[in-house]
C-alpha cells in the first residue's frame, strides 16, 4: 500500500513513521510519500526518519516532495495533516482573540473559526485532486479543526474522508482503565459517547451489562489518576453524570482558562512557534543526532499541552508524554478501511446509521436518515464510536443527548456549518455570523472586531470575500 502524507515537513509525521516500523501495523505499508510546500521542512523531518534507532524503517521506502500532483498518483490511503500559514498562523488565531480578552486556543471558539476559515480551501483544493489522481483513495484527516474540515470535504469525497482525533477514544480508554476495566483493542462494545470533535461526553461505560460510570463519577481518588478526571471538580462530575471530553475545560471553566492564558508569558502558539523555528534548523543538519533531538522536543511539547488546566506544578502522566494516540487511531482506520479486519474507534464522520444513497432533505422535510445521535441531523459531521470496514465507518447508535448539552451541540454545529458556507463561498456575512453565534464569543461586537484582526492578521482571509456572497 503506497500511503502519502500531505503535510509531511509536520511534527509529528516521525510518530507515524514509528508506528508503521515496528509493532502491529509494521508492513501495512510499503511505500511512504511525504508531501510539503516546504522542502526545508521535509529535509527536517527525513532527516529524523533516517536517524531512527537501528532496527526501526529499514523496510519503508520514504520519498519526499513538493510536487502534490505526483504524490497523489497512486496512492491508495492519504492522511492530511497540514497547516497553511504554519506556526505563525497559529499564534496569529489565538492572540487576535485573546487580545479581545476572549479565549484563545487554536481549535475551540473565535481560533478555530479562524484556522477553519483559513484551510478549508487548502483542503477542499486537496480533495478536489485526488479525485483526479486517486479517485478510490480514503482520506484520512488530521487536519483541525477536524470535525469543521471533515464535513467541507463531504460534498467532494462522500464517505470516503474520516476525521480523526484521539481526545475522545483516549478519555474513553483512560476512564476505563480508572474504573478497573480496560477495554479489548478495537472494541467500544458498552461505551456510549456523543459529540463534536472537540465537544463531546462518554455517557457509559459498561462492564458485564452494568455501568460502571457512576461508580467512577463518585470516587474522587480514581477520578484523580487520569487527567480528564483532574480538569473539573468531582461533585460537578458526579452532578453532570458524564465524563467530558478534555476541551469542554474551556466552556465549564471558561473564564480560569482565559486568566490563566492571559497570565502566561506566552501563548501555546508562541511556544511551538518558537520550539520548531529554532528546531528546524538543527533536525536537518544533525545527522544521526536527529531522531533524539526531535524526541526531546516532542515530550517538551506534550508537557505543556492543556498547562492552563494545570496547578501547582501538576505533571502529566508518562503514559500521555510517551506518546502513541493519533496515529494509532489513524492507523487502526487505516488497517481496517483496507482489509484488514473490523475495529470500532470514535472517529468524524456522518450522523447516519447507515451510508447516505439520497441528497440530504430539503429544509422543512423529514429526515430520511436515522441519525446515530438523535436531535443532530443526519448530514451532519459528529464524533461517535464506528465500526470501521472496507466500506467505511458507520456509527454506533446513541442516546439522545439531555439539554443543555444538545443545546450546546445544536449551538457549535450551526456555527460549523456556517464557517463552511463562508468558506466554500467566499460569504464574509456568513463568517461574522459564524464568530457571533459561537457560545465562547456571543456577541456581535465583538464578532465585527475578530473578523477585522483576522483580516489584518491573514490578508489571504479578506481576499476570500471579494467575489463572494454579503
Amino acid at each position: 500500500m503506497r500511503l502519502l502524507i500531505a503535510g509531511g515537513g509536520g511534527f509529528r509525521v516521525p510518530l507515524i513513521y514509528r508506528a508503521l516500523v515496528s509493532g502491529p501495523f509494521s508492513g501495512l505499508v510499503t511505500e511512504l510519500v511525504l508531501h510539503d510546500v516546504d522542502p526545508a521542512r521535509l529535509d527536517a523531518v527525513t532527516a529524523v526518519l533516517r536517524s531512527m534507532p537501528a532496527g526501526q524503517g529499514a523496510h519503508l521506502p520514504v520519498h519526499a516532495t513538493t510536487d502534490l500532483s505526483a504524490a497523489l498518483a497512486g496512492s491508495s490511503m492519504v492522511f492530511a495533516a497540514i497547516r497553511p500559514g504554519g506556526t505563525a498562523g497559529r499564534v496569529a488565531d489565538e492572540k487576535v482573540a485573546q487580545d479581545l480578552g476572549l479565549l484563545g486556543q487554536e481549535t475551540t471558539g473565535a481560533g478555530g473559526i479562524s484556522y477553519a476559515l483559513r484551510t478549508i480551501p487548502h483542503m477542499v483544493g486537496l480533495a478536489r485532486l485526488m479525485r483526479e489522481h486517486c479517485p478510490d483513495a480514503w482520506l484520512v484527516n488530521f487536519t483541525n479543526p477536524a470535525g469543521i474540515v471533515t464535513e467541507a470535504l463531504r460534498p467532494v469525497l462522500g464517505n470516503r474522508v474520516i476525521g480523526i482525533c484521539d481526545s475522545a477514544g483516549g478519555l474513553v480508554h483512560r476512564a476505563a482503565r480508572a474504573a478497573g476495566m480496560p477495554l479489548p483493542e478495537g472494541r467500544l462494545d458498552g461505551v456510549g459517547y456523543y459529540g463534536l470533535n472537540h465537544l463531546g461526553w462518554l455517557y457509559r461505560l459498561e462492564s458485564g451489562g452494568r455501568d460502571v460510570l457512576p461508580g467512577l463519577l463518585a470516587d474522587a481518588g480514581a477520578l484523580q489518576s487520569f487527567e480528564e478526571g483532574r480538569l473539573f471538580p468531582q461533585p460537578f462530575l458526579a452532578e453532570l453524570g458524564m465524563l467530558p471530553n478534555e476541551y469542554l475545560y474551556y466552556y465549564y471553566q471558561r473564564d480560569s482558562a482565559r486568566q490563566a492564558m492571559q497570565a502566561m508569558a506566552r501563548t501555546r502558539g508562541q511556544t511551538i512557534h518558537n520550539q520548531q523555528q529554532e528546531l528546524y534548523p538543527r533536525l536537518a543538519a544533525a545527522g544521526p543526532e536527529a531522531y533524539r533531538l526531535w524526541e526531546a522536543a516532542r515530550r517538551s511539547r506534550e508537557e505543556g499541552y492543556l498547562a492552563e488546566a494545570r496547578h501547582d506544578g501538576e505533571r502529566r502522566n508518562e503514559e500521555d508524554l510517551a506518546g502513541g494516540g493519533y496515529e494509532r487511531v489513524a492507523l487502526a482506520a487505516m488497517q481496517a478501511l483496507a482489509g484488514g479486519g473490523d475495529t470500532q474507534l470514535i472517529l468524524n464522520t456522518v450522523n447516519a446509521l447507515q451510508a447516505p444513497s439520497a441528497p440530504p432533505p430539503r429544509p422543512g422535510n423529514r429526515d430520511p436518515l436515522q441519525p446515530a445521535i438523535p436531535g443532530l441531523p443526519s448530514d451532519a459531521v459528529v464524533e461517535v464510536p464506528c465500526t470501521v470496514t472496507p466500506a467505511g465507518a458507520v456509527p454506533l447508535p446513541q442516546q439522545k443527548p439531555p439539554e443543555p448539552q444538545l443545546g450546546l451541540l445544536r449551538q457549535v454545529k450551526e456555527v460549523e456549518r456556517l464557517v463552511v458556507v463562508a468558506a466554500g463561498t467566499g460569504n464574509r456575512d456568513a463568517a461574522v455570523e459564524a464568530f457571533t453565534r459561537h457560545p465562547l464569543v456571543d456577541s456581535a461586537d465583538l464578532a465585527a472586531k475578530l473578523m477585522a484582526g483576522y483580516e489584518q492578521a491573514f490578508p489571504a482571509l479578506g481576499k476570500m470575500w471579494e467575489g463572494g456572497g454579503r
